[in-house]
């Protein structure tokens, strides 16, 4: 179901501050995730870290996302977006401050799986509350915004480590890590006050608060007819759970969202670390200046979201998909010339690719939003982001052992391979939702509500169109 006063709403000051607060989550990630790389330098010598526990505190966080996004968002589906919303903050927060007086490897690894898994949780937390705030026209644009904040994140945490260990050194890891306790701090003061979406509220059948929510966010008033209407309709078509993912129209949802988004980041995970040996090449490669480079190809990643910012909301995100991930393989595919390439020719392709992967990469999180109901809206998001992280991880550890035993250019080329993967996955399954309420893209395709026995039997007669009037 939809909510005229909010599909229909213009763009305030509240969505402007909204977006700004739930797009601090991403920043956070991006910032926290990446700070520990740099931290680690002066960590490994202080604390006289092995290989082996240097390892087990990187990998520590993915393994808390992986979790945090799996469970994080049916918890959110249930408890609420705006209770979570807050408390997965304090738990950064929280495990933030604490990492700054470890001592102890295990305390490490311990703290950054409970930063991961509120990580993983803020994904769905942040992107279904802001989806189901802003109007439609806008929904595209402003949820890649949040995905944007996480490449803006991961530049701050390299330009900070960098000014922090030019000024004092290695041995100013704990300020680094401390700094991320501080951002984290301000980041939860924005959101303490933020109103509980509506549709999870009608959803819920307290439509008394969602008319309170919206009257208090948008100044307007909604008829509580409206809201009761609306949410007995709601209540009277199945609520879905967790199961219902992998069934079905939504399975093949599900597995879009996942597919989609693990064929995005495992290539770009090894350009990521393709990108430094590039940037050596212009002594950016090496010592402290390497956190420089890292932030250079970041914001190289930034600079490839912002075209596709406008043009999901105005050429639509089904095309935009399709033709970015074929477009993304081809310079991928050069690359698998390996170190035969002209420094020249592997700069360009590098960029190509970074400018060429906007696309996929704002639709990570909008797509998850716009294809699954109220009811599993935040599940959906943190079940995508769980495959991704499959994908994300065995990148991270295949990636040397294939650069070592198969070379650079064999190893693009199985990134063009993943890369072509995702375009197949988007040409097969990509819907095209752009200038739809939330009713009208979560609602599954005809021939899928007619093989449903009992379908009309739930809905009483009703389409999910008809619940948007109503």
């Amino acid at each position: 179901m939809s909510i005229r006063a909010i599909d229909e709403a213009p763009l305030s000051r509240f969505h402007r501050k909204l977006t700004w607060a739930c797009a601090g989550g991403p920043f956070l990630d991006g910032y926290l995730l990446s700070i520990i790389g740099v931290a680690l330098v002066g960590m490994s010598s202080e604390l006289h870290l092995s290989a082996g526990d240097v390892g087990l505190i990187g990998a520590a966080a993915l393994v808390g996302i992986f979790v945090g996004g799996l469970f994080g968002g049916a918890v959110t589906d249930k408890l609420g977006r705006e209770a979570m919303y807050t408390i997965d903050l304090a738990i950064l927060v929280g495990a933030s401050v604490l990492s700054v007086f470890a001592t102890e490897t295990w305390q490490f690894v311990v703290l950054r799986f409970v930063l991961g898994i509120a990580i993983g949780a803020d994904y769905p937390i942040a992107t279904s509350l802001l989806a189901e705030w802003v109007p439609g026209r806008h929904r595209g644009r402003l949820l890649g915004v949040l995905i944007l904040a996480w490449y803006v994140g991961a530049a701050a945490a390299y330009v900070a480590g960098y000014v922090m260990a030019e000024i004092g050194g290695t041995g100013t890891w704990r300020w680094m890590l401390a700094s991320g306790a501080v951002l984290s701090a301000v980041i939860l003061l924005m959101r303490i006050g933020t109103p509980e979406s509506p549709l999870w509220l009608v959803n819920k059948g307290r439509t008394a608060d969602a008319q309170d929510s919206i009257r208090k966010a948008l100044g307007r008033t909604v008829p509580i007819e409206q809201l009761l209407a609306a949410s007995a309709a709601e209540q009277a078509v199945e609520q879905n759970r967790f199961r219902d993912l992998f069934q079905g129209a939504y399975l093949r949802r599900t597995l879009f969202c996942g597919l989609f988004y693990m064929c995005q980041i495992t290539p770009m995970f090894a350009l990521y670390t393709f990108g430094p040996a590039i940037l050596g090449s212009f002594g950016l490669g090496e010592g402290n200046a390497s956190n420089l480079g890292s932030a250079l190809i970041s914001i190289v990643f930034v600079l490839g979201c912002l075209p596709a910012l406008r043009l999901v909301d105005r050429v639509g995100r089904r095309p935009v998909m399709v033709w970015s991930f074929a477009l993304m393989a081809v310079p991928l595919a050069v690359l698998g010339g390996g170190d035969a390439l002209p420094i020249t020719v592997v700069i360009l392709c590098f960029c190509a690719y970074a400018l060429l992967s906007g696309g996929p990469t704002v639709l990570e999180w909008t797509y998850p939003n716009e294809l699954f109901p109220t009811g599993i809206r935040a599940t959906a998001g943190g079940v995508a982001t769980s495959i991704s992280r499959i994908g994300a991880a065995a990148g991270t550890f295949l990636l040397p052992i294939s650069l070592s035993k198969l070379g650079i250019g064999t190893t693009m080329l199985i990134g063009a391979g993943i890369t072509l993967l995702g375009w197949v996955v988007s040409l097969a399954w990509a819907e095209e939702t752009r200038g739809r309420t939330l009713a009208e893209t979560s609602a599954l395709p005809a021939r899928f509500r007619q093989s449903s026995a009992d379908d009309s039997e739930r809905v009483g007669g009703l389409r999910e169109g008809d619940l948007e009037r109503s």
